[in-house]
């Protein structure tokens, strides 16, 4: 019998096609890790030079190492991991999570996000932009799918006491990350402490607390 996890991950590859909408002017820009040049993205390496594994990733199979604090772990699959995916607007990422382990805040400011859970039960959620601030929240089980539009905060939680994994596709080859306490706690250099305090109705006691944990 097929293994069922091998259709879910087709699923997410196939709607990361879907959400393709770059219009390209050559048969592929294989990112040239070499070129210090960037123009909007890694520059193109010479069509002579390419390769068969320029297009191949080996490693979503292996399970993500989740012993950090927030008990999760992403392995990514953009241009940088594959440079033929460079210019083409999709990429993805293997996502683990420990029991009861959290895929922080955080947003992808150049993507959608499609989230495919291929192992586990995980709370997943969004929230809008100003000023409504609307909380989409869902519990996913295997099999489910989920959206995270561009550039909303989103996160995710295993609610089982197993692990849990999902395939996440994305329409971009480079969507981007920003984590929202880093960015904010643990930027560099720190942003004002009396702008955090006004901010999240703090004391500045607390907020250099958590300044220090980032």
């Amino acid at each position: 019998m097929a293994n069922p996890l091998f259709f879910l991950t087709l699923l997410a590859l196939s709607l990361s096609l879907v959400l393709a909408t770059a219009i390209t002017i050559q048969d592929f820009c294989v990112a040239d890790s070499k070129e210090k040049v960037l123009a909007n993205g890694l520059a193109c390496k010479d069509p002579k030079l390419v390769e068969v594994n320029d297009f191949f990733f080996s490693g979503l199979h292996i399970a993500g190492n989740t012993t950090n604090p927030v008990g999760s772990k992403v392995t990514p699959v953009f241009a940088t991991q594959l440079p033929g995916l460079n210019t083409l607007d999709i990429s993805i990422a293997r996502i683990d999570y420990a029991p009861w382990g959290t895929n922080p805040p955080h947003t992808h400011p150049r993507a959608t996000e499609v989230l495919t859970v291929l192992q586990g039960t995980l709370e997943v959620g969004f929230v809008t932009s100003n000023p409504e601030n609307l909380h989409f929240r869902k519990v996913l089980q295997t099999g489910d799918v989920f959206v995270f539009p561009t550039g909303l905060i989103h996160y995710q939680r295993n609610v089982g006491n197993g692990h849990a994994v999902a395939i996440a596709a994305l329409s971009s080859q480079n969507p981007g990350v920003i984590t929202i306490g880093n960015a904010v706690f643990g930027s560099t250099p720190d942003i004002d402490s009396d702008v955090l305090v006004t901010a999240f109705h703090l004391d500045k006691t607390t907020v250099n607390y958590l300044q220090s944990k980032f």
